[in-house]
């Protein structure tokens, strides 16, 4: 059976202003020293299971571009545009769709365009056992990744009874306070939820036909017009008709045959600028440095310069990120709340900036 792979990649990566804007959002960006874009690498490390032909990119309609640009070797019709953002259940049947017309059925690999992986051989043997899992029935698998710490900022998957490579999945949970995550991390019996899948087209479709029959149906249409003139206007029409619902909510938190498996290969969503001590070499007092920068007595901070000397004198857990137009600085305990910047630019009318 043909594997594909669907890396979602329309995200705005809000946590990584000001370096992550509108017209080049994250998943464009390059965070780590080899100098390779988020969504270069994520391609990268799938091509040992998924040819590149094979390989399709959701993004919205106004990354196309970047997309061509930083991915030459994918093939146009692959970058498949969102008139709008609907989150990830239409996206995903969006994809489902267009590749059911060209194979009917086929294994679908799902994926974020912007999380790092440290070790990628474990990566890959985890996804080969999805994979195998997923042919193996209507099975629906998540990747789940084995916590190390009490992480309050992802969502967990609570899993049961093992069966062969993959555990039953009891239920999905929130995001939760920081005397839960500890309960669930001294358990044993949660994961942190990745967003990562791996399931046939007809297992998937058979879910979105029963679980959501409203996009279930205009993402037929979709696919029913995909390379023929009527496909942009039909596409922008059932699109912008979708309801924004993730797929989490629409499908696996309802359907049955629902597994996981746990995956513990160096997994990072990099999620915000904290990310960058963690996926970058720091020096002895645990400072990232990126540019032209001096520091004296300054300690655990990371700074991000561009064109400019930045000299950082005292600092103790901060966060500096210098771009042409923007000087953000940030306290550690405070990376979360950048978007809130991004809602008064909005208010004020700065778009140029966001």
């Amino acid at each position: 059976m043909k594997i594909t792979a669907v890396i979602m990649a329309g995200g705005r990566g809000e946590r990584f202003w000001p370096k992550s804007r509108n017209d080049k959002p994250k998943q464009f960006l390059s965070l780590t020293q080899d100098k390779e874009t988020m969504i270069q690498k994520t391609v990268k490390r799938l091509l040992p299971v998924v040819e590149k032909d094979d390989i399709y990119i959701v993004t919205n309609a106004s990354y196309t571009s970047l997309v061509s640009e930083q991915l030459p070797d994918i093939p146009k019709e692959n970058i498949l545009a969102e008139p709008c953002a609907r989150n990830t259940a239409p996206c995903i049947a969006y994809a489902a769709a267009i590749i059911n017309k060209k194979y009917d059925d086929a294994i679908m690999l799902v994926l974020p365009s912007d999380h790092l992986i440290k070790y990628e051989d474990i990566y890959i043997s985890t996804i080969k056992k999805a994979i195998k899992s997923a042919k193996e029935g209507k099975n629906l698998i998540t990747i789940g990744i084995t916590p190390t710490y009490p992480e309050t900022g992802y969502g967990y998957i609570n899993f049961g009874e093992e069966k062969g490579d993959v555990f039953e999945v009891k239920k999905f949970v929130e995001k939760p306070d920081l005397k839960t995550a500890k309960s669930y991390l001294s358990s044993g019996k949660y994961l942190w939820n990745s967003g990562m899948f791996v399931w046939k087209i007809s297992s998937i479709m058979q879910n979105f036909r029963e679980f959501m029959p409203d996009i279930h149906k205009g993402a037929l249409r979709i696919g029913e017009n995909f390379g023929t003139e009527n496909f942009d206007s039909v596409l922008k029409e059932e699109f912008e008709n979708f309801r924004s619902e993730s797929i989490d909510f629409g499908i696996m938190e309802k359907a049955d045959d629902i597994y996981t498996i746990p995956g513990s290969f160096g997994w990072d969503d990099v999620g915000s600028w904290l990310a960058m001590e963690r996926i970058n070499e720091t020096d002895e007092f645990k400072n990232f440095t990126e540019g032209d920068v001096l520091m004296y007595d300054t300690k655990r901070t990371t700074v991000c310069g561009g064109k400019r000397l930045i000299a950082a004198v005292g600092a103790r857990d901060i966060i500096i990120v210098d771009t042409d137009d923007v000087l953000l600085v940030c306290s550690k305990n405070s990376t979360q709340d950048v978007k809130q910047i991004i809602a008064q630019l909005k208010e004020k009318n700065r778009n140029n900036l966001v």
